[in-house]
């Protein structure tokens, strides 16, 4: 069984004492918070206690059901890939380069209970009552105030991993890993894709030009485009291969295709470029 969920954000909020979905997915994402009770989680392969006061964490790759002991009182917040791309405006660098919907696929957190220190848990309280109190007076999928509850409930996470010196794969990454992987595979086209090598180093899609060309001083594209067509010169130049051996390694369909594209990025076909120098 999979649910689906066409609203961008949705805040669900009941009580009981047996749990009224069988075992199930979604096609959304959920952080679920337990206000009171008690019961096991089970959580794809784990089964994880729970009481007042946890918190779960569940992406579209997890299956789960509440298997519940003591009667429990949920709170879901429920939200898809839209949510957070279409307020990427209010969000931080530190949450577009590691999106949420990244960081709840951390494996860790499929397998243990999120503990937080005494202070934590008051403020993850008090954030859960503050979305509460505004879902009954706003449209919360629009709003800005239950965006940021929301992002600090992410940074109540983060922070009390930290604590714990527990590394997740919601970490940084490095810029010298991202030009590497080029390089290794300019060489195949649907790997160099933005789709691609967005998933590749967990950076939300929507956001991988923007922090590319800010850390790079040239748009994604232009340098796919350069590193590719310098690359090229380099094989006609040395004589080793035929155009339609280029051609192959490069991922183009034929030489017409490959013709095409160098004189579009230099201006001159591949015959003329013995007559050029190259460019480093």
């Amino acid at each position: 069984m999979k649910k689906v969920q066409f609203d961008t954000l949705e805040i669900d909020e009941f009580e009981e004492d047996q749990f009224h979905l069988p075992k199930h997915s979604h096609t959304y994402y959920e952080i679920i918070y337990i206000i009171k009770g008690s019961g096991i989680h089970q959580l794809n392969k784990n089964l994880i206690p729970y009481q007042s006061g946890d918190l779960f964490l569940l992406s579209t790759d997890d299956e789960h059901y509440f298997d519940i002991k003591e009667t429990t009182r949920f709170f879901f917040i429920k939200f898809t890939d839209t949510y957070f791309n279409s307020n990427k405006k209010l969000s931080c660098d530190e949450f577009l380069l590691n999106t949420p919907e990244n960081f709840m696929r951390d494996q860790y957190l499929k397998e243990n209970i999120l503990k937080f220190n005494s202070t934590n848990s008051i403020i993850l309280k008090n954030t859960i009552d503050n979305i509460r109190a505004y879902n009954s007076v706003a449209t919360i999928s629009t709003s800005p105030i239950v965006f940021y509850q929301i992002l600090s409930i992410f940074g109540l996470i983060k922070e009390s991993l930290q604590q714990q010196n527990i590394n997740t794969t919601g970490s940084g990454i490095d810029n010298e890993q991202i030009i590497s992987y080029i390089h290794q595979n300019i060489y195949k086209p649907k790997l160099v894709q933005i789709k691609t090598i967005a998933e590749h180093f967990n950076i939300s899609q929507s956001y991988f030009g923007t922090y590319f060309k800010r850390n790079f001083s040239i748009s994604y594209r232009d340098y796919i485009n350069k590193l590719r067509t310098q690359l090229i010169e380099k094989r006609i130049l040395n004589k080793q291969l035929s155009m339609k051996q280029i051609a192959f390694e490069f991922g183009f369909t034929d030489e017409s295709h490959l013709s095409n594209y160098f004189k579009k990025q230099r201006n001159v076909k591949p015959s003329a470029v013995k007559k050029i120098q190259p460019r480093s």
